[in-house]
This record gives structure tokens, sequence and C-alpha cells, in this order.
């Protein structure tokens, strides 16, 4: 039978309490991104700075005041670090464990323009088109 020691170290998630965690963590409980796995592959993929520095290690450890720049698919997140968390919460205390140093978004006029519409009747035919065009002309065969 385990007896628990107080002297022992203690495993799973330990870190947090010393003022590190690992990167993907971090990420993951921040809510970042939606799993931890997609916080590793961010991290090695060399999407993550800290401290201006490329990261390309999800095992890097981050700790409070740390800066991270994560550059994601349409933004980039300046995020620095206030806490840690045990385990994945809510998103209101996502929110406590970092302060967020982003630009604002540009005005939605700087943005690109939306696609243009198209009037009915340009571009393609439709398969009604097509049927009224085929009843339109005359047939090849009949030698006109």
């Amino acid at each position: 039978m385990a007896e628990d020691r107080g002297d022992a170290p203690q495993t799973g998630g330990g870190t947090a309490a010393a003022g590190r965690q690992r990167i993907d963590k971090w990420l993951w409980h921040a809510r970042v991104v939606k799993t931890r796995s997609l916080a590793q592959k961010l991290a090695e993929a060399g999407h993550v700075r800290k401290n201006r520095e490329k990261i390309d290690q999800s095992s890097e450890v981050v700790r409070p005041g740390d800066v991270l720049t994560i550059t994601l698919p349409h933004r980039v997140l300046i995020l620095k670090v206030a806490g840690f968390a045990d385990r994945r919460g809510s998103a209101p205390e996502a929110q406590r464990l970092y302060e967020d140093l982003s630009p604002p978004p540009p005005p939605r006029e700087a943005r690109e323009p939306a696609p243009a519409l198209r009037d009915p009747g340009t571009g393609r035919p439709t398969k009604r088109d097509r049927r009224r065009m085929d009843a339109f002309e005359p047939d090849p065969d009949d030698g006109f």
C-alpha cells in the first residue's frame, strides 16, 4: 500500500503553484486554442514568441510577467502572463490568466471589402436559364 508522504515530490500539475508552467498547457488553460495538442503544434511551429524570442518547443516554461506574441491565422495576440491555473476553467477564469496587450482591430472601413454581389442574370446561366435558351433556339438538326 502506498502511503502519502509530505516530503515526496508531487506530480501532475504542481508547477502552477511553483510560479511556472509549460507553454502548451498555459495556452490551453488561457483558452487561446481549443485543445492542448493544438497548443503544442502552435508552439512547435514557431508561432509563439516569449519575450521576443521564438519558441520551438512546447515544453518551454512561462513565468508571470512574460510577454507572449501568438500568431493566429487572422490575428496576432500579445498577452502578458498574469497567473496560472491547475485546470482549464471557464472563459472569465481564463481571462484572469493574462493581460491583453494586443492592438485593437482595424476599423471596418480598413478591412477587406466584402465580395461583390452579382446582379441576377449575370455570370453563368442557371439550369432554368439553359432550358429557356434551348427552348428558344432552333434545333441544329432541323436544317435552319
